[in-house]
C-alpha cells in the first residue's frame, strides 16, 4: 500500500475541492443575500487542510496500484462528505447540527437528493446554489473529474477510474488515454447541462432556477430550490423538459459518446440495455397513468398523464423530483415506483440503482436456467445483442446482487431497531442505496424527523450506492490488507 502516495493525492484533491466554495459565495454576492462567510471560511479550512496533508509528501511520486485506487476513492468520498458539510454547519440561516450537515452534504454529493432542510423558498441564494452544485459535481463523480486534471498534477488515474466504476463494463474506454475518456464524459455532461438550462429558461423558469435545476436534473440528483420541487412551477412544459433530460441522463454516457461521434441513432437502437431501459419506463408509465385514471386521483386524463409520466421517469431514473405527493397515491403505485428505482439508470450513467444491465443479465440468466431444466444437456449461452457474456461477468453480477441484498437487509433491520416503522425503514434504505431521495412513510417529504443514528446509517447507504458497494466492501475485507 502506497500510503504516502495516497496522502499526496488526498491533499491535492482537497485543495481542488476547496475551489467549489467560491461560486456559491459569488452567487450570494451577485444576488445580494450577503451570505458569504460560511463559504469563505469553508474555502480557507479545506484548502489549508489539503495543503497540510499534501506538503509533507509533496515530493513523493509513485504509481498507484489497484488497491491504492480503492483506498483513495473511498477515503476521498468520506472526507469530501465531511468537508462539504462545513458551509451547512456554519450557516446562521440553517442552524443545522453536525449530523444534519453531513447528511445533507453526502446526499448532495452522492446525488441522492434526500434532504433534512425545510423552508427552501426562504433560504439565501448561495445556500440554494451550493446544494445544486454539490449534486452536479457528484453526478459524474469527483474522482472522474480529478482524472481529467491529474496529468497536470503528475498523478496517473487509471487505478482511480477502475475503482470508481466497478460495473460490468468498467474496462471499456472511449479513448486510448484515460484522461481523454474522463474529458469526453465531461464534455457530454456539460453539453447536456447547458442544453437543459436553456430548455428550462425557455419553458418559463428564471435564470437562477433554470441553472440550478439543470444541475440536479443532469446529475440525476433531485435537489430543488423550492419545497414543492418541480410542483412549484405548475408547468407541464417545464416538466416535459425535465422528463427529456432525466431520460437522457439515465443513459450510458459512453453510448452517448459513441452515438454522437458517429452522428447516428443506430448505436442507441442496437444497444440491449438502452432498449430495455426505454421499454421498462414506458411500461411503468402506462401502468401508473392507467391506475391514476382508474382511481380518479386527478381531475382529468391530461393531469393523470403528465403526473404519471413525470413521476415514473423521475423515480425510475432515481432523480427524485416530485410534482405531486406520490407517496400518498392509492394502491400499489408508490411501491411500484419505489421498486422501479431498484433497477435505476443504465450502467455508466449518472443514475443510481442496481442498473438496468445487471437486471437484464439476471433475467437472461434466469431464462437460461429454465431452459437447462427443460433441456439438461443443452449449452445455452447468455448474450447481450449478438455478443456472448463471459462467465466472469455473470459471477460479478450475482456477487453484486447478493452483496446488495445482504447490506440492504442489515441496514433496514438496524433502522427498525432504532425506532423507525417497517415502511419508513424499508423505503429510506431503498431511497438511499438507490440514490433516489424521497421515500415512503415518515421520509415521504423529507428526512428531518428521523433519529440521528438512522441518518448516519443512511449516509453510509448513500455512499454504498454511489460507489456500487464493492469499493467499500473491499476495504473491510481481510484479503485487501494481506501482502
Amino acid at each position: 500500500m502506497q500510503f504516502f502516495g495516497i496522502q499526496r493525492i488526498l491533499g491535492l484533491l482537497l485543495m481542488v475541492f476547496s475551489i467549489t466554495m467560491l461560486p456559491p459565495a459569488l452567487v450570494g454576492w451577485l444576488m445580494g443575500d450577503q451570505h458569504l462567510m460560511p463559504f469563505i471560511d469553508g474555502f480557507l479550512v479545506i484548502i489549508v487542510l489539503g495543503f497540510v496533508v499534501w506538503l509533507p509528501v509533496s515530493r513523493i511520486k509513485r504509481d498507484l496500484r489497484i488497491r491504492d485506487g480503492f483506498m483513495v476513492v473511498v477515503m476521498f468520498w468520506v472526507v469530501l462528505g465531511l468537508a462539504g458539510a462545513i458551509p451547512f454547519y456554519m450557516s446562521p440561516d440553517l442552524n443545522m447540527s453536525l449530523t444534519d450537515s453531513v447528511f445533507e452534504s453526502i446526499s448532495g454529493l452522492t446525488t441522492t437528493g434526500a434532504t433534512v432542510i425545510v423552508g427552501l423558498d426562504y433560504l439565501p441564494y448561495s445556500i440554494l446554489f451550493y446544494r445544486q452544485e454539490l449534486q452536479w459535481l457528484g453526478g459524474m463523480g469527483i474522482i472522474v473529474l480529478a482524472i481529467a486534471i491529474m496529468p497536470m498534477l503528475g498523478v496517473g488515474g487509471m487505478q482511480l477510474y477502475r475503482a470508481e466504476t466497478p460495473g460490468p463494463i468498467k474496462d471499456n474506454k472511449l479513448t486510448p488515454r484515460i484522461a481523454g475518456t474522463a474529458k469526453a464524459l465531461w464534455y457530454i455532461y456539460l453539453g447536456l447541462t447547458v442544453s437543459c438550462a436553456l430548455g428550462y429558461w425557455a419553458a418559463g423558469m428564471n435564470l437562477f432556477d433554470a441553472i440550478s435545476h439543470a444541475f440536479s436534473t443532469v446529475s440525476i440528483g433531485g435537489f430543488s430550490t423550492h419545497d414543492e420541487s418541480m410542483g412549484y412551477f405548475q408547468s407541464p412544459l417545464i416538466e416535459s423538459v425535465a422528463v427529456v433530460f432525466m431520460l437522457l441522463s439515465g443513459v450510458n454516457f459512453g453510448l452517448h459518446f459513441v452515438a454522437w461521434h458517429h452522428k447516428s441513432l443506430r448505436d442507441y437502437l442496437a444497444d440491449s440495455e438502452f432498449k430495455t431501459y426505454v421499454r421498462l419506463m414506458l411500461l411503468v408509465a402506462v401502468i401508473t397513468t392507467s391506475y391514476l385514471v382508474l382511481m380518479e386521483v386527478f381531475e382529468n386524463f391530461g393531469s393523470a398523464l403528465h403526473h404519471g409520466i413525470f413521476q415514473t421517469v423521475s423515480i425510475g431514473t432515481t432523480t427524485g423530483f416530485t410534482t405531486a405527493a406520490y407517496h400518498t397515491w392509492p394502491g400499489f403505485l408508490p411501491v411500484l415506483l419505489l421498486f422501479l428505482s431498484f433497477v435505476g439508470g443504465c450502467a455508466g450513467s449518472t443514475g443510481g440503482g442496481i442498473k438496468v444491465i445487471r437486471f437484464l443479465l439476471l433475467l437472461k440468466q434466469g431464462m437460461r436456467e429454465i431452459m437447462r431444466l427443460i433441456h439438461p444437456n443443452a449449452q445455452v449461452v447468455v448474450k447481450l445483442g449478438r455478443s456472448p457474456v463471459p462467465g466472469r461477468v455473470h459471477e460479478a453480477v450475482w456477487g453484486f446482487f447478493a452483496a446488495y441484498v445482504g447490506i440492504f437487509v442489515t441496514i433496514m433491520l438496524l433502522l427498525m431497531a432504532s425506532g423507525l416503522d417497517q415502511v419508513t425503514a424499508f423505503s429510506a434504505v431503498a431511497a438511499s442505496m438507490n440514490n433516489l431521495g424521497p421515500g415512503l412513510g415518515d421520509v415521504g417529504v423529507n428526512y428531518q424527523g428521523i433519529n440521528n443514528f438512522a441518518k448516519w446509517m443512511l449516509g453510509l447507504a448513500m455512499l454504498l450506492g454511489r460507489l456500487e458497494i464493492f469499493p467499500l466492501i473491499v476495504l473491510i475485507s481481510p484479503a485487501f490488507w494481506r501482502r
